[in-house]
């Protein structure tokens, strides 16, 4: 049983540094900004968490490895959600909560983020959430 936890603790320790790397590759980051990696991850999920229903914000946080899942609903608080944003205010809000200056813009980011989770949410799941989104969100979600 032990050797099950470890393994379970492991593999979704790796999932995540995978996808902290991918996001670093994005930018061009040096492993020792990992600090900034895990806040725009951070702050892309909750952001776009906070503008699904409750359904589909679940579906979408079933899929993501454990460690992320547990980043993904710190702080959720349901009874609040959806919270409707268009286009500028979805970025807007990315924008005002990453404390570090990025570069390419807060699209770019949104994308290479959502990009870098797009390896562990199903295809089906991301069809989902980008149909859950007005037309000019749901653009700045990749396929």
């Amino acid at each position: 049983m032990n050797e099950w936890r470890f393994s379970t603790f492991d593999k979704t320790l790796d999932k995540t540094n995978r996808v902290l790397k991918e996001i670093e590759s994005a930018y061009g980051w040096p492993k020792e900004r990992r600090n900034q990696s895990y806040e725009v991850l951070r702050v892309v999920l909750h952001t776009l968490r906070d503008r699904l229903t409750i359904d589909e914000a679940a579906q979408l946080g079933a899929q993501l490895p454990l460690l992320i899942r547990g980043v993904y609903y710190e702080g959720w608080n349901p009874s609040r959600v959806p919270q409707k944003m268009d286009r500028e205010e979805f970025l807007q809000r990315v924008r005002q909560n990453v404390r570090y200056r990025i570069e390419g813009g807060t699209e770019h980011l949104v994308r290479a983020v959502l990009q870098a989770l797009s390896h562990y949410v199903s295809e089906g799941e991301w069809a989902d959430v980008r149909s859950s989104m007005p037309a000019d969100v749901r653009a700045v979600i990749p396929v």
